[in-house]
């Protein structure tokens, strides 16, 4: 029997899809990476009987990134990346294993059937998994098709079966299209971002911004929220005057009439058309008009149109707006988010959607009714050829969902039941007056039929006072004429909502691209978002674009990026060669690269103006080894020491604090040690400013402190404080803390493990003896008498905290409250636990380690 391998994006995708084909007879288990199930049955395939393998990735497989070198920023000059960088793909997420799991998996199947998202990046993976899975199938007799592409929608019964009868071919243009865009963003985003990065953190100490990227759709999305920043600026109010007339319709109605004119700028004009109206007593009917209106009910909904509303409406911003509808998309509530069409093709099943909804408590009704009456065709919309418009599978409850969840499912339904629905009917009135010469009008709406706002009650024509019945050549007695004076206000910043239609506009991003690009100006701390989830951009922010806007204006413009957009469309078409478009791209921004660094002064002469110099920022924390004398402390992003008199900077660790360290200095080079902490919940080491930029040994790296340097006899080294192995990363080592007392605790130098120890104990020191059974490190730790926990009010133990009974209920295992990125472990770092003084590295615990308190505390993180 053959063997059919099937692929999905997402875990919860492929377990969807597998119940749906196997009818719920499949069986189940998880892979060597723990992160992916594979879901097995047996069918039919392609008329043989065949046993199916379902599985996923989690999105890409692969990634790009430069080579070696080229991935440090102080050995290469970023022009270099233009085009001498060599880059090769590499494992998204190396912990996951992919490509191995993949592999596994794959090893002696027939066919390989790809179920990811059915858009440009979905095609793209599609590719990788086949680069991954084709070397270890089994060969495919000559002219046998052996790889097929699932085309769908929605996770519905009927669409999933649907796709499996009318199987495809991966679209390798469209993957092309997206290999493209990963190497132009790559090569111009770390080019430019390297570049002025290094030039302003190292002239600048409160830019509060680790990194000073730079991005072809990331800057012209910022350009627009500056570029609104600079009218409000640069706007001058203007005072005008508007006339204002009230006649009495009855005896309790008065009516409120608009000028004609609607407003002068001119005082003196404003005061002769009051002079010349406030005598007359009677205002009188020069017309009457009564039309019927109709408010047309919304296209079918597409991704743009769901963000900006997510934004405006729900208050959600666009990344967890999405991120929330690709949940909803994976456990079957709606059809694929991602899409550009709002016209639903002539073939689909508009009823079947709508009859899942005619049992919900909040629309049952509207529903029914439709089904009823009969559904109205949606309005014609724009048909890009990806996805139906996004529409709701199944019902769900408030109680079901919750949260914003359920808040964006709601409008999503109210949306697509409005969108087969009617449009809002109303009658709208309008009186022409005549005052003196002046003319006015009054106009009130009176709703006949509403429609879709039935549905969507947010849409609904404002409830107006009905008009009085008259005639041409009525009078009504005027009540009050008076001129009232206002100013012309500035436009307010942009909201998510408006940038998204700007963006959506000039062709900057995708539709699922949108909402990262919006997040990085965000992260970035070059905009702040403001109630109403408008944009205000930061100083940093307006400084850029300022910049840019002097040196090159189309690095910030959308034309240039929106140009590119459409030649990488080309290649997804197959109308444009792949190397010619990415080629030409690369020359075009190599060349301006080079005249935004001979440039550089023009943006740097902004810069002066909105930020202090390093020297007079930060304040005096630790002496320089080199001339002793104080180096100021710059805690805005990012983190580090400046020496004004050596003119050098250090690099501190992120995401912690920073203080001095008992005036204590590194015997190597001199500088007063500091101690970074991420909190009394976390961990903290020590560490010598130069060290962690200028690693000092060979089995160092730039970034590591004191608690992973290997210098034989310092006392804050891994050397004498290093215990043992940690218990659930095989790279790290647990550090005693001597810092922590008398709530002392071990720390991992490299994972965010704490082992919280000894409470209370008066000295907790690492002995030079090791263990006998796992050659740990023993401990030697001393408590007060009054508090001592050790058996018959013994004072002082030494012993393993791995093997020791007496240890091990004293010692309790947690993840540290944070860490930094350092921490996260990695390959390439010794495997022992030994401290230096000769002792041979140590391995993992061996199978005589006792499995009492350390033991269950690791088998926890299992």
């Amino acid at each position: 029997m053959k063997t059919v391998l099937m692929v999905a994006e997402k875990p919860s995708l492929a377990q969807s899809i597998a119940k749906i084909l196997s009818r719920g007879t499949m069986s189940s288990h998880k892979g060597l990476n723990g992160a992916c199930s594979v879901h097995e049955y047996t069918g039919t395939f392609a008329g043989q009987p065949v046993h199916f393998k379902m599985t996923s990735v989690c999105g890409h497989v692969m990634t790009l990134d430069f080579l070696g070198k080229y991935n440090k920023w102080d050995k290469v000059d970023p022009a270099e990346l233009f085009s001498q960088a060599p880059t090769e793909k590499k494992e998204a997420n190396p912990k996951l294993n992919m490509v191995k799991f993949l592999q596994v998996e794959a090893r002696g199947c027939d066919y390989i059937v790809l179920w990811l998202d059915c858009d440009k990046e979905g095609e793209n993976i599609c590719f990788e998994v086949l680069d991954a899975v084709l070397p270890v199938m089994n060969k495919a007799h000559s002219g046998e098709k052996t790889v097929f592409r699932a085309q769908f929608s929605s996770i519905t019964d009927t669409d999933i079966c649907h796709a499996m009868a009318h199987l495809g071919s991966p679209d390798h243009n469209e993957a092309l299209s997206v290999d493209a865009r990963q190497e132009l963003d790559l090569r111009i985003g770390c080019a430019f971002t390297r570049f002025q990065t290094k030039y302003f953190q190292g002239k600048y100490g409160d830019l509060d911004s680790s990194l000073i990227s730079f991005g072809p759709c990331q800057t012209p999305t910022l350009g627009f929220c500056v570029e609104r920043h600079d009218k409000i600026q640069s706007f001058t109010p203007e005072t005008y005057w508007v006339l204002q007339a009230k006649v009495n319709a009855d005896e309790n109605r008065t009516l409120l009439l608009d000028w004609d004119r609607v407003r002068v700028f001119d005082r003196e004009i404003a005061q002769m058309f009051l002079n010349m109206t406030k005598l007359e007593k009677e205002a009188q009917v020069e017309a009457t008009s009564k039309k019927e209106k109709a408010k047309q009910r919304p296209l079918a909904l597409n991704t743009v149109e769901m963000l900006r509303v997510a934004s405006s409406s729900l208050g959600m911003g666009p990344q967890h707006a999405m991120q929330t509808a690709e949940r909803l998309y994976t456990q079957g509530y709606i059809s694929y988010p991602r899409t550009e069409t709002t016209h639903y093709p002539e073939n689909f099943d508009l009823k079947g959607p709508l009859r899942q909804q005619s049992n919900h408590p909040y629309w049952a009704d509207t529903v029914k009714q439709l089904l009823v009456e009969g559904i109205n065709r949606p309005r014609k919309g724009h048909d890009a050829g990806d996805h139906p418009p996004i529409t709701p599978m199944k019902a769900a409850t408030e109680v079901e969902l919750g949260g914003d969840a359920w808040r964006l499912y709601e409008y999503i339904t109210r949306h697509f039941i409005a969108t087969v629905s009617y449009d809002c009917r109303y009658l709208q009135s309008t009186i022409a007056f005549r005052l003196g010469p002046e003319h006015f009008t009054c106009s009130g709406k009176t709703v006949l039929s509403p429609g879709f706002t039935a549905i969507m009650p947010w849409q609904s024509v404002p409830l107006e006072e009905s008009l009085p019945t008259c005639q041409c050549g009525d009078t009504f007695p005027v009540s009050e004429v008076k001129l009232l004076e206002k100013q012309t206000s500035p436009p307010d910043y942009l909201t998510e909502a408006e940038l998204i239609t700007l963006m959506e506009k000039h062709g900057i991003g995708t539709d699922a691209s949108i909402p990262v690009h919006i997040n990085n100006i965000c992260q970035r701390n070059y905009v702040t978002v403001e109630s109403g989830r408008r944009l205000k951009p930061t100083n940093l922010g307006i400084v850029l674009v300022h910049g840019y806007y002097k040196i090159d204006v189309e690095l910030v413009q959308p034309t240039i990026r929106s140009a590119v957009e459409k030649q990488l469309n080309l290649i997804a078409q197959g109308r444009a060669d792949y190397r010619q478009v990415l080629g030409h791209t690369l020359d075009v921004f190599k060349r301006k690269f080079h005249y935004f660094v001979d440039s550089i002064a023009g943006m740097d002469e902004l810069m002066e103006v909105s930020f202090s110099p390093l020297a007079a920022t930060g304040k005096p924390l630790s002496r320089c080894g080199k001339c002793h004398r104080f180096m100021k402390y710059i805690q805005a992003k990012p983190s580090r020491l400046h020496c004004s008199h050596c003119d050098e900077t250090y690099t501190l660790p992120p995401n912690g604090t920073i203080k001095l360290y008992k005036e204590l200095r590194c015997p190597l080079d001199d500088f007063e040690l500091v101690l970074w902490s991420s909190g009394s919940r976390g961990k903290s080491y020590p560490l010598c400013p130069y060290c962690y930029n200028h690693p000092p040994f060979r089995d160092m790296k730039k970034g590591m402190g004191c608690n992973e340097c290997t210098h034989p006899t310092c006392q804050h080294s891994l050397s004498m404080l290093g215990v043992g192995q940690c218990v659930e990363c095989e790279s790290g080592v647990l550090v005693l803390d001597p810092t922590s007392g008398p709530k002392w605790k071990m720390a991992c130098n490299r994972c965010n493990v704490v082992a919280h120890c000894f409470e209370n104990a008066h000295r907790v020191r690492v002995a030079a003896d090791t263990c006998g059974v796992c050659e740990a490190a023993l401990l030697d730790v001393d408590f007060n008498k009054a508090k001592s926990p050790l058996p018959s009010g013994e004072t002082q133990h030494t012993g393993c905290v791995f093997c020791d009974p007496v240890f091990q209920e004293l010692v309790e295992l947690k993840h540290a409250a944070s860490c930094h990125p350092m921490h996260r472990g990695g390959p390439g770092r010794r495997q022992g636990r030994g401290r230096g003084r000769g002792r041979r590295p140590l391995g993992k615990p061996g199978p005589r380690r006792p499995k009492d308190k350390m033991s269950a505390l690791a088998a926890y993180f299992v």
